[in-house]
């Protein structure tokens, strides 16, 4: 098996591996406590905290650990909205940040607050004039990740910091898929990150508050991670996680020149082998591992068992891969296709036989789907001029495979509506148009998505 989907999960590092190992005789005791094996558990967190931050970037004290990636940014976030609640309750975010920042924004709306999604281009970047202009009086908090976790672009966030540093606004930055790769640069305020992104082990996060920078810890006080992480630190797991940060980091140059040739392989190769492939995110400011693509006239979840089966594991953020059959967040906020959507992190380690491997299965992969996927004769109907296709009921891509057989029946000028409560419809019709150099009208009342024929 293949494991390309490094961004979800990395295998563990061999390094983090032995100090896991290693710490577990003597990082057990109660790290509070002044007899002797209190001051070794103590010893061992302390230098993990070191070398966390030395990686981060920061002072020691600014560090705590957290339970996870997710628990650093809920409590980053909670706790910067109390520090600054005289401010005012508004908080920014982009539309692609993770869904644990979507769902904190989500929450302090909920309780009365107000928030602000900042939109993103196609490749999936914010723009820094945008993020500014959101900026208010009463702005308590701004968010942005360092780099996407579906699509891999990476934002602006130096610019964007001190674009806050100068009405001063803090910014927290999730740093879960970058802070492998290399620090944060900037005036940033606040930072999360999650050691399972690294190839540490799951159920460690880190949470940075710089100095000067107004919190207050939520729920009840406790002695531990300077207030702001409660409960007993899983010294073994911390140790793992700083060892293997050091490590990554170390090999960080030369494995990222190797990783983006990679990356760079599929993209260009992908659309010449399978037609109707649409390769997202930025070209250019980008992670070194990732790179996705969609595929037309394909159902995600089913083309991601095939994969599986020839020995490729990947991810998705198609909606046909969702129990919601929503489309990604991230690729509904770029306008993008959704459908068909795949999703390669290569590991530390990959190889290029590897590489080769799934480029010579993709295509047939792609091909087998497609065949099974086959809609059948669409239902239409000619109103007012107007071909009508029945969609109804049916779900991603059907309607986008039944538009494109059409789409050759009507003359050039000619509009064609289709009926779809498939709610990927709304995102996948418009990127088809675009794809296919066909003029997208627009939504109405159905809902029903009118198409004219260019070509």
């Amino acid at each position: 098996m293949s494991y390309f989907d490094a961004a979800s999960s990395h295998p563990l590092h061999p390094v983090a591996r032995q100090a896991l190992l290693a710490s577990l005789d003597d990082g057990w005791a109660d790290p509070a406590r002044l007899y002797r094996e209190g001051r070794k558990a103590r010893l061992l967190l302390d230098a993990a905290r070191e070398a966390a931050a030395e990686a981060v970037g920061c002072r020691v004290d600014e560090l705590v650990f957290t339970s996870s990636g997710t628990r650093a940014v809920h409590t980053g976030i909670a706790g910067a909205l109390a520090g600054r609640r005289r401010v005012g309750r508004h908080l920014i975010v982009s539309a692609v940040e993770h869904s644990s920042v979507l769902h904190s924004a989500e929450a302090l709306v909920a309780e009365g607050g107000s928030s602000t999604e900042v939109p993103v281009d196609r490749t999936g970047a914010v723009s820094v004039e945008a993020y500014a202009d959101s900026l208010r009086s009463d702005t308590a908090l701004a968010c942005l990740q360092s780099a996407n976790h579906e699509v891999g672009t990476v934002q602006p966030v130096a610019e964007v910091a001190e674009a806050c540093r100068a009405v001063g606004v803090p910014l927290l930055v999730d740093a879960a898929q970058s802070l492998g790769w290399g620090p944060v640069e900037g005036a940033w305020s606040l930072l999360t990150a999650s050691a399972h992104k690294w190839g540490g082990p799951a159920g460690v996060g880190l949470l940075v508050v710089r100095k000067g920078a107004r919190f207050a810890p939520q729920g009840p006080v406790d002695e531990r991670e300077s207030g702001r992480a409660p409960g007993f630190e899983n010294i073994p797991a911390v140790v793992a996680a700083a060892a293997s940060l050091r490590a990554v980091r170390a090999e960080a140059a030369q494995e990222a020149l190797r990783l983006r040739e990679l990356t760079e392989r599929i993209r260009t190769r992908v659309p010449r082998l399978v037609p109707g492939v649409d390769v997202v995110g930025d070209p250019v400011r980008r992670l070194p591992g990732i790179v996705t693509f969609s595929c037309l006239y394909v159902d995600g979840e089913t083309l991601l068992h095939e994969l599986d089966r020839a020995g490729f594991a990947v991810s998705s953020g198609s909606s046909c891969t969702s129990s919601t059959l929503t489309p990604s967040h991230v690729l509904k906020a770029m306008g993008v296709l959704s459908e068909g959507n795949v999703r390669v992190s290569l590991p530390l380690g990959a190889t290029e036989e590897d590489v080769e491997r799934f480029l010579a299965v993709l295509p047939d992969a792609v091909a087998g789907v497609r065949e099974k996927l086959g809609a059948q004769a669409p239902v239409t109907v000619v109103e007012e001029n107007t071909l009508v296709v029945d969609a109804l009921g049916k779900r991603c891509p059907i309607p986008v495979i039944e538009l494109a057989k059409v789409i050759g029946d009507v003359p050039i000028g000619a509009t064609i509506r289709v009926l779809s409560d498939d709610e990927a419809a709304r995102l996948d019709i418009p990127a088809w148009c675009d794809m296919r150099d066909q003029e997208y009208i627009g939504e109405e009342e159905g809902p029903a998505y009118l198409v004219r024929r260019l070509t």
